[in-house]
């Protein structure tokens, strides 16, 4: 969907129907036109739209019907103002305006009010150029999108992305439920290659997906149906016999299902709010050679402090189980160690490794906590140095794989040994609303035979 800032109502036209030169019509009648100016009882009798051309009518009648339930003419600008909202939300308009006047048909009640949005209509073919910032990684996006496709805010979208470590380039097709834009359907073609240097391994995906969005009370909900044709690589001819092991081709096929309730007030650098992420993937029982149950949750906290500092913790925490005698594959498992989960340690660099190769987990956790203040003396107060935050930090976490015949309370003794965890502290730049950047000095402990670390961390992450 194409953001638009939501700018207050215009205020244009004939002043919600009064005309300065109608003074003897003002005169006349002063009582009827005040009630509807002032307060009162207020009648929407008629809702227009202007400017729609190959958008169905019927389609938005689900976005401005609750207009037809205002009382009082605050409440008609209040709902006209989130119906203008909701038209923008759909991704297919340019701009939409909002003008309130008095009804002015033979029919018209002496407090009856017409609502006219005119809006002007996305292109039928529309591309873009950007940027995507994420994982410590850079890419160059592409995209050409059909908004509207068919009238009733439908979406088709090619796009290509090039970053220093994946391309991909993928179609989609999005629909979303008249009335409930967040209940929608896509589908997906892809084609993504990757790098993973810390296993010296190169992988290649084709794949089909299909997800339904909805959501239920505060969460959001996403069921998914992937199906992926793997070929794993040896990325480099150093790679360890390990990583030759896995080289080849696999299918996978599973069925997933997360979950998301999500308060914070930003994504990029939040102040305040809660997250809370959980993600369930069952593979193998609907077709493909790779057969696993796999859990991750993630849950995040924040909370404003005294002197504009906030405090921030965080928990992640995921378990992967293979479904019969096969073993789980490289690119199922579970992945720590960067700036993004714990300081102090290379990319991917905890856990068992081969030859130097890093081969991921079927267990991990990690948590950290975080203090995030102002600048000190709050140089460029009001303008450029609010972007900037001292960062104080404490990260853990532990990667491994079980042996499921031991049980839970093996299970978790082993997750508590060998325990890697830093502190330190930095310096962060949010990046307008796109992602933030820091610079931290870290202090690596608990650092076990076959993990690198380093004391300098640089993050870019959304």
């Amino acid at each position: 969907m194409d953001g638009t800032s939501l700018d207050p109502l215009p205020m244009t036209g004939p002043d919600f129907g009064v005309h300065g030169d109608d003074v003897e019509f003002v005169e006349v009648q002063p009582e009827s036109k005040q009630e509807v100016l002032e307060n009162k009882d207020v009648i929407v009798q008629r809702v227009h739209i202007d400017g729609l051309g190959r958008t169905k009518e019927d389609f938005l009648g689900y976005e401005i019907a609750e207009l037809f339930t205002a009382k009082n003419l605050i409440d008609v600008m209040k709902k006209a103002h989130e119906a203008r909202e909701k038209l923008l939300r759909l991704g297919i308009f340019r701009q939409v305006e909002v003008v309130i006047d008095t009804c002015q048909e033979e029919d018209a009640l002496p407090n009856g009010l017409d609502v006219t949005f005119e809006v002007k209509e996305m292109r039928r073919l529309t591309g873009s150029y950007n940027t995507m910032v994420g994982n410590n990684e850079g890419s160059m996006v592409l995209g050409l999108k059909l908004p509207n496709l068919f009238g009733r805010a439908e979406k088709l979208t090619f796009q290509f992305s090039y970053g220093t470590k994946e391309t991909s380039y993928g179609l989609s097709f999005f629909k979303p439920q008249p009335g409930y834009f967040e209940r929608n359907f896509a589908i997906n073609l892809y084609k993504v290659t990757g790098q993973f240097p810390w296993s010296s391994l190169r992988e290649t995906d084709r794949g089909i997906s299909t997800e339904i969005n909805f959501p239920i009370w505060k969460t959001n909900h996403t069921l998914k149906w992937e199906g992926v044709w793997r070929e794993l690589g040896c990325l480099a001819r150093t790679a360890s016999f390990a990583i030759r092991e896995e080289s080849g081709h696999s299918l996978k096929s599973s069925i997933s299902h997360a979950m998301v309730i999500d308060t914070r007030n930003s994504t990029i650098l939040p102040r305040q709010g809660f997250l809370l992420k959980v993600n369930q993937e069952l593979a193998g029982y609907t077709g493909g050679d790779a057969s696993f149950l796999k859990e991750d949750i993630e849950i995040q906290l924040n909370r404003r402090l005294f002197w504009d500092s906030v405090f921030s913790a965080s928990l992640w925490g995921g378990l992967l189980i293979p479904i019969g005698e096969k073993p789980s594959c490289i690119a199922d498992r579970f992945y720590l160690g960067g700036p993004t989960s714990v300081r102090g340690f290379s990319m991917y660099s905890i856990g068992p490794q081969s030859e130097g190769d890093y081969l991921g987990g079927e267990a991990y956790w990690a948590g950290g906590v975080h203090l995030y203040t102002p600048l000190p003396f709050r140089p460029g107060r009001g303008g450029f140095g609010d972007l900037f935050r001292t960062h104080f930090f404490l990260n853990a976490g532990n990667l491994c794989n079980l042996n499921y015949g031991e049980g839970p309370h093996a299970h978790l003794q082993k997750l508590a040994e060998c325990i890697r965890w830093s502190y330190g502290a930095g310096i962060v730049l949010r990046l307008g609303n796109i992602a933030r950047l820091e610079l931290n000095y870290c202090i690596p402990m608990g650092v076990q035979s076959g993990d690198r670390y380093e004391y300098r961390n640089v993050l870019i992450a959304p």
